[in-house]
């Protein structure tokens, strides 16, 4: 039996507790949860790729199926509608029959549009959860994703169960092996879209079946945070490589970047330098941290690194102050990981949904929590060089940048870091590095 089996048993219980709760806290009857409906493209008898309800998969592993219904109330056996149509033109999904179908009730839907004979007679006080709110006009629900349980449900996200952090380690195990294929890929001369069907035949995912869009970058691409050009031609002259893909299991997402540089140089050395410093960034984390104060740690690191390698003068706090370190580093440090690659709940600080922002110096951070045992982020500090920002700092600041280092960097773009890590109360545990990508 799959050790996913007996983890997945405590994680349906668990849902199941936290709807119970929630519904009895805001006085409803259960939730039902939406998978979502295809989207037509404009003009055009086609629909975009479907990207199923969060919510909806949180629960179970369909996520090529729209038109699917989940109704839970905590306590009884939930049940899925499972949308089965009759159809000669496309492929219909199969009747389940998986290490989860003993915990729901199946009941086949072969007409989207008959969900109400499935539903509850009286929706006055079922929540629905999902995007379709003209559905759920017509259906008749009075609460539609309603704020008490849609904070509740996020904040407790954060909290994975042992089942989820077992699907993101094989996340990551699959994208570990895409992105070793995409560094002999790159080494051996291929193009950015050569490097990327390298990385999608070694994990065996389609590109609507990935988490996102890869980042392939060669040379100054790298210095585009979402690069998403894949270029067919090679570059002349190959100098560095940012890669940022991920994969998906059961619905749950790997998220690493690596940077490479062709040849041993002074971009090497800063790549490696950078490593440590994540990789010290990585030790720093443990329950009670706050991921805020990670994310300014990281910036006195990252402008070490500029005096260091003489991207940048003066001291520690004057770069960091002057906001040259932003022009370097404008991102954030990272963000929670799960059902999303940018999972929901990074700024929830209780169950009623206390928003906390990002620091006013810092819009672009996506959590702001107290880390805790049993959460997953992202640790990906980067140095760039983008001309934009390095010329949108103050005079003042711009006295402080060695613009002859930085004109030498500027063709390699940038580097960027980042692995998955899950917060243990006494470790962190590093899948990323744990499953074999140095």
């Amino acid at each position: 039996m799959d050790q996913l089996d007996s983890l997945y048993h405590v994680h349906i219980a668990e849902l199941n507790r936290r709807v119970a709760e929630v519904t009895r806290r805001e006085n409803f009857a259960g939730v039902v949860i939406h998978s979502g409906q295809p989207h037509r493209q404009f003009l055009d008898d086609m629909n975009y790729p479907f990207k199923v309800n969060p919510h909806f998969k949180a629960w179970l592993p369909i996520l090529d199926n729209p038109n699917c219904w989940i109704i839970a109330n905590g306590v009884d056996k939930p049940i899925l509608v499972f949308y089965r149509p009759v159809d000669f033109w496309h492929k219909v999904s199969d009747v389940p029959d998986a290490f989860w179908t003993a915990h729901f009730d199946i009941k086949l839907l072969t007409k989207a549009d008959k969900i109400a004979e499935f539903l509850p007679k009286d929706l006055s006080n079922w929540a629905y959860i999902g995007e379709h709110l003209d559905v759920a006009d017509v259906l008749e629900f009075k609460s539609r994703n309603p704020d008490a349980v849609m904070n509740y449900l996020h904040y407790h996200r954060a909290d994975k169960t042992q089942y989820e952090l077992e699907c993101l380690r094989r996340a990551n195990k699959i994208a570990v092996r895409g992105h070793k294929a995409a560094k002999s890929a790159f080494f051996n001369g291929g193009s950015e879209f050569e490097i990327q069907q390298h990385y999608l035949a070694e994990i065996s995912q389609g590109e609507n079946e990935m988490p996102y869009g890869n980042i392939i970058a060669l040379n100054q691409n790298a210095a585009i945070l979402h690069y998403m050009t894949l270029a067919h031609v090679k570059p002349k002259q190959r100098l560095s490589f940012l890669i940022d893909a991920g994969a998906s299991y059961h619905g749950y997402a790997a998220d690493i970047t690596r940077t490479y540089a062709f040849e041993k140089n002074r971009f090497s050395e800063l790549i490696a330098a950078l490593n440590l410093q994540q990789l010290a960034i990585v030790d720093a984390m443990k329950p009670g941290v706050k991921y805020t104060d990670l994310h300014i740690m990281t910036h006195e690191r990252i402008a070490q690194l500029l005096i260091d390698f003489e991207l940048a003068h003066s001291d520690v706090a004057a770069l960091v102050d002057s906001g040259v370190t932003r022009a370097f580093f404008p991102h954030g440090l990272g963000h929670m990981l799960g059902l999303q690659v940018h999972d929901m709940g990074g700024y929830s600080h209780d169950e009623r949904g206390t928003h906390i922002p990002a620091p006013e110096n810092h819009p672009f951070l996506r959590c702001t929590r107290t880390l805790a045992a049993n959460q997953v982020l992202t640790i990906e500090p980067g140095i760039y060089i983008i001309d934009t920002l390095l010329n949108d700092l103050s005079d003042n600041a711009k006295q402080l940048v060695n613009w002859q280092t930085v004109d030498v960097m500027r063709p390699f773009g940038g580097i960027r870091i980042e692995d998955n890590v899950i917060v243990h109360s006494d470790r962190n545990e590093n899948m990323t590095r744990e499953l074999g990508l140095d």
